[in-house]
């Protein structure tokens, strides 16, 4: 029995906080004004638009400071920044890496850059992240330890890294995480593309692992286009994204030597420009998404996830829980048709063919929540909205 009273409400509050006459409300809509024209103006005018400027240096200073890291380096997106980070923990060709099947494809993509597999781990209910328990039986079910390393039993391959994402900006239970990957040698690498401002027990995400990595695309709470970040604490791996990042170029006034087979990754200056302005403006971006998602949640009828216990959520996506995968499918429609954008979470990993084969775990969890949960418009208000859909 669907709920549509419950649903007419809802659609109503959007439609009232947003305020659009016309055209589709989007899920996550950029938010621009006059000052990230100015500095993208000043970039044109400065020449310097490529990935060499000043606002480059800056962006990464401004999201180091806001997140405590010691070091942040700027790429040009966010899966180009999984794979980096994979790359200086060490990440080898027939490696596994231990993630999730809740995530989105630029996840095990990552992996797949370095000829290595994703095995796949089941996530919990209240987190949407992957899950301790899971994580835990697997390793000591399934593997041992060799000269140090992680070893499969049934494969013989090295299981060198764990990459959990905080899903829809909700933080993973990072910190038991941590402790099992350190436990069995494995690296861990922080999937925190969507969990820029969230928190867990008092720690900015990304800040756990050796390595954590932070997605601006157009749909995120702080967007340069396109672009990610890396955030560290580790000097030398720091050094090695920077390096890597730039073609491994020694530094020089005039020539150009090179000591590494490496990558043009670096975010141009154009982009850092509005991540400098977007850095500005974050703080009240996130305290207008808390204020938008705690109205959701005060809603009656529905389901609304939650930040877990100690931790807060950047609430990058609000997240309604139906009760079926009908009743999902059936509010998608009716939400969508009336120019509402709503979308499911992406289809598991372990679903789609290309990853079908992959090691995994028991998975339910993973496939309970992927049938139920439907992201609500979560952007915040900006004086003048774009009339079309999704932004990314």
């Amino acid at each position: 029995m669907f709920n549509h009273q419950a649903w007419s409400l809802l659609l109503a509050h959007i439609n009232q906080y947003y305020g659009q006459e016309k055209g589709v409300i989007p899920l996550h809509a950029p938010c621009f004004d006059a000052r990230e024209k100015a500095l993208v103006v000043d970039t044109i005018e400065s020449t310097f638009v490529s990935s060499v400027g000043a606002y480059v240096t800056e962006f990464e200073q401004a999201v180091a400071l806001f997140t405590g890291a010691k070091h942040a380096v700027a790429v040009v997106n966010g899966t180009m920044g999984l794979y980096l980070a994979l790359k200086v923990v060490g990440i080898q060709p027939n490696d596994l890496v231990l993630t999730q099947s809740l995530t989105f494809v630029a996840t095990p993509n990552a992996i797949k850059m370095h000829q290595a597999d994703p095995v796949f781990i089941d996530v919990e209910h209240k987190t949407l992240g992957l899950c301790p328990e899971s994580l835990s039986a697997f390793l000591n079910e399934h593997t041992e330890q060799q000269l140090g390393q992680c070893v499969h039993r049934q494969t013989g391959r090295v299981i060198r890294a764990c990459m959990p994402m905080h899903t829809l900006g909700f933080p993973a239970r990072i910190d038991v995480i941590l402790e099992i990957c350190n436990q069995h040698n494995v690296a861990l690498v922080e999937d925190a593309a969507e969990s820029l401002g969230s928190l867990y027990k008092g720690l900015h995400t990304g800040r756990f692992g050796k390595v954590g990595v932070f997605s601006f695309n157009g749909n995120k709470v702080i967007t340069t286009g396109g672009g990610g970040m890396l955030i560290t604490d580790d000097d030398e791996l720091a050094a090695s994204a920077k390096h890597l990042s730039t073609t491994a170029k020694i530094s020089h006034a005039w020539k150009f030597e090179h000591d590494e087979s490496a990558y043009n990754l670096r975010m141009p200056n154009i982009n850092a420009a509005l991540g400098v302005a977007q850095m500005q403006k974050l703080p009240s971006f996130l305290a207008e998404k808390r204020h938008w998602a705690l109205s959701y949640q005060q809603l009656p009828g529905l389901v609304m996830l939650k930040e877990s216990n100690n931790s807060q959520a950047n609430y990058w996506l609000n997240a309604l829980l139906c009760e079926s995968e009908a009743e999902r499918d059936a509010f998608l429609e009716f939400s969508n048709g009336q120019n509402i954008q709503t979308r499911p979470l992406w289809t598991p990993m372990h679903q789609l063919p290309i990853y079908k084969d992959c090691l995994r775990t028991d998975l339910p969890n993973t496939e309970w929540l992927a049938q139920r949960i439907v992201n609500l418009p979560s952007g915040v208000v900006c004086s003048k909205k774009p009339e079309k859909g999704s932004h990314g």
